[in-house]
């Protein structure tokens, strides 16, 4: 059904549904959201189900009202309650709970907070309840590759920080792909996708992989064909989807889970709160008596902040390399700049530049000479997770990618001007190790097996 169409069936609806509320108050009972309301400028939720004589099914219920929830939390990642295969009677009353079709506004947790404003995405693509659980199966599903081997979570494993620990991707049939496997989470707070951005989107991203012929070597017509034969699947999208099964639909329920996907906070970031309170109100906690007594509400905020920073012990040596990681000699703030420490653009590293066929990165895709050799800088929240490192998989462990900065890198015609030798001590490489493990924290739990029969 074109937009033209569907816009025309919403109005209509509304008005039937409007006349049918003055006579009875059951009209909203079977409602049912629709996606392409959900994506209005004040994003409200628009709940539709069929009524007799009308040629869709377009009777709505609007809401003005969107729901906030806290990301992190396994509320939107631990799947429909049960357990073994969902059966379509479990789907189906999932999808009759209007609950699950209310407009999400995500709230990130502490930690990622300071960069809520660079969400990106959500205009085009809102999230509900019940494209993010759809997404959640889709991500594990290994029916969406032509054999039926690889999914998602293939190369984006929960186990290895929804990245995988080999040096590339490994895809249908063994094949390896060229490049290291990034990890998926944080993605709520990035626009262009892949090492050499090449995706405009999560959305966009989400497509690639399905019709790569080294990844899940599959078409994206085969793969719309196949779930559409799932009823499981065939029920849900055109329950949250005007259009039903296709694959913008499948790309938009990836991202959607994709983008829920997010770290706790880190015994860094409990370190850090604590130190800023501590630097902003260093004479009033001299004296924690009259403190308690004087400002009883700053005293308590202390109190909780000490032990929110006592429950998440950050080392020694994590706070010396933190002092580096944000000081002028290690310099890394450099690119790794930001709540999830990364300033997303591009750099030359000069890794692998010295091969006789260099991997050319952005430049592939600006054809700009200064984009040459240069890739995205990926976040370090729990990079302790995610080895091995670079965008070659070339590094095994932080220790060896420390060892690289501290180098220089390797020289070449189009390396970083950041990029410099650190003349680090092998204290200073250990700290700066450190710190970087302390940037691990919790991610949801999530069902990874309850899918579609």
């Amino acid at each position: 059904m074109d937009r033209s169409t569907t816009r025309v069936a919403e109005l209509v609806g509304a008005i039937v549904c409007s006349l049918l509320l003055v006579a009875q108050s059951s009209c909203s009972k079977s409602s049912v959201p629709n996606e392409s309301t959900a994506q209005t400028s004040d994003a409200t939720a628009t709940q539709t189900e069929s009524l007799p004589g009308l040629p869709e099914p377009v009777a709505t219920l609007v809401s003005n009202e969107t729901e906030e929830v806290a990301l992190g939390t396994p509320e939107l990642t631990a799947g429909i309650p049960g357990s073994g295969p969902l059966t379509d009677a479990e789907i189906k009353a999932w999808l009759d709970d209007p609950r699950n079709h209310a407009v999400l506004t995500p709230v990130l947790p502490f930690g990622l907070a300071a960069g809520a404003g660079q969400i990106a995405g959500l205009d085009a693509n809102p999230l509900t309840r019940a494209k993010i659980e759809l997404g959640r199966q889709l991500f594990f599903d290994p029916r969406l590759s032509t054999d039926g081997t690889i999914s998602c979570a293939s190369c984006h494993d929960p186990g290895f920080g929804y990245a995988k620990n080999t040096q590339f991707g490994v895809g249908v049939g063994g094949q390896l792909g060229g490049r290291n496997s990034p990890t998926a989470y944080n993605r709520i707070l990035s626009s262009l996708q892949f090492w050499d951005g090449r995706a405009p989107s999560l959305e966009e991203q989400s497509k690639g992989p399905i019709a790569n012929p080294v990844e899940m070597s599959n078409t994206h017509d085969v793969c719309v064909a196949d779930l559409g034969d799932v009823p499981g699947y065939k029920l849900q999208f055109e329950r949250i989807f005007p259009d039903g099964v296709t694959i913008d639909n499948v790309a938009k329920a990836i991202a959607s889970f994709e983008r829920v996907l997010v770290t706790a906070p880190t015994p860094w970031d409990y370190y850090e709160q604590l130190h800023n309170f501590e630097q902003a109100y260093g004479d009033d906690l001299e004296d924690l008596d009259a403190l308690k007594e004087d400002d009883p509400d700053t005293y308590d905020e202390y109190v909780q902040l000490k032990a929110d920073a006592d429950a998440h012990p950050l080392s020694a040596s994590a706070q010396r390399g933190g002092e580096l990681f944000f000081g002028e000699k290690a310099g890394c703030t450099a690119c790794h700049v930001g709540a999830n420490f990364s300033d997303e653009l591009y750099h030359n590293l000069g890794v692998r530049m010295d091969a006789a066929e260099p991997d050319l990165g952005r430049f592939v895709v600006t054809k700009d000479e200064k984009d040459r050799g240069a890739f995205k800088t990926p976040t370090i929240r729990n990079v302790a997770l995610t080895a091995p490192y670079m965008h070659d998989g070339s590094q095994k462990t932080l220790a060896e990618v420390v060892e690289w900065y501290d180098k220089g890198g390797h020289p070449n015609s189009n390396l970083d001007p950041k990029i410099k030798p650190l003349n680090l001590t092998d204290q200073e490489k250990a700290d700066l190790v450190a710190f970087m493990e302390a940037l691990t924290g919790d991610l949801p739990r999530v069902e990874t097996d309850r899918l579609p029969k």
